[in-house]
């Protein structure tokens, strides 16, 4: 027997602000159509003045613990995936971890940009196998709204706040792909892409700055990467695409969605897709598409869901789990 991370409980959490693309035609040369073709974001939300990437983590975690039937006190760890976190330090898990009123148990942040809940996904299920924590919430949330350069028509239409929780729980299994949890992860980087994706601030440059992308580049690297990394880590679980009931990609782009799911051999119709009403919420984005595809109806218990994605580094991963 092997110990296997299962996920026993799903939650996200939005702002109440949404915008349309349409409140995008007042400031920029763009329109609801040029927003649409070019990334199928038709609409996003964004968080109010003085809502935190912390607090919105929390109330995705607390639909995860009412989604798995627990409290705090039962959650040994608290991973939360952000590039955009209320301070520079503490972490945020450590707020969402005071937040919740947990007192046991550890927390921190994992930083990968938009591959960071697979990043950190892969953790928790590290400390979970090898016996360093028994539940685990992995969360990812981020604020982008507030860093983006509302002059450039490029960027910042693409983005969206939010936040999307697991809980993951060490079970026994019996070392076979037939085991629920999760069955393999699979994570990569290359830092001489730094410039095609970035923000030009940071604590030591004394800056807040932007986000700046070089959109195009960043489209040719996505398709190829994501789609290798899924079949890497469909290979280490000992599965193929044809054994893939869902995908759940990193909700970027509508275009980079379809162009992987072709390369990966994969009709739509298994594609858990929301970028058309969260648009790109980085980390978020693949829990909230958990979570929002198990509330459709769509993930239900055995399925073989597939997660990847790519952000800022480069870096990506992909993420094999029998639900």
């Amino acid at each position: 027997m092997v110990t296997r991370a299962v996920v026993t409980g799903t939650g996200h959490y939005l702002p109440e602000r949404v915008v349309e693309n349409a409140e995008f035609e007042k400031s920029l040369d763009t329109t609801d159509e040029w927003i649409r073709a070019r990334s199928g974001i038709e609409r996003r939300h964004f968080a109010a003045e003085g809502e935190t990437t912390s607090q919105m983590a929390a109330n995705a975690a607390r639909a995860a613990l009412d989604d798995a039937g627990l409290t705090p006190a039962d959650i040994d760890t608290i991973i939360v995936a952000t590039s955009t976190a209320d301070l520079t330090f503490p972490s945020a898990a450590t707020m969402v971890q005071a937040e919740l009123g947990m007192q046991n148990g550890f927390a921190f942040d994992v930083q990968a940009v938009c591959a960071g809940f697979a990043f950190a996904l892969a953790n928790a299920n590290a400390l979970i196998i090898s016996g360093q924590a028994n539940r685990v919430m992995v969360i990812g949330a981020e604020t982008f709204s507030r860093i983006m350069d509302w002059t450039d028509r490029s960027t910042c239409v693409l983005f969206g706040d939010g936040a999307g929780a697991l809980v993951l729980e060490g079970q026994e299994g019996a070392g076979t792909s037939a085991d629920r949890g999760i069955l393999s992860t699979d994570l990569n980087s290359d830092g001489r892409y730094k410039d095609l994706l970035y923000v030009d601030g940071g604590v030591s440059t004394q800056s807040t700055g932007h986000l700046r992308m070089q959109g195009n580049k960043v489209f040719r690297h996505a398709v190829e990467k994501l789609a290798k990394t899924a079949h890497t880590a469909l290979d280490k679980a000992g599965l193929t695409a044809d054994d893939v009931d869902w995908i759940v990609p990193h909700q970027a782009n509508i275009r980079i969605i379809q162009g992987t799911a072709q390369k990966m051999g994969l009709p739509m119709d298994k594609v858990v897709v929301t970028v058309q009403d969260h648009g790109n919420t980085s980390a978020a984005s693949i829990p909230l598409a958990l979570s929002v595809g198990r509330a459709r109806g769509q993930i239900k218990e055995g399925d073989v869901v597939v997660t990847e994605a790519i952000g800022g580094g480069l870096a990506w991963g992909a993420v094999v789990l029998r639900w």
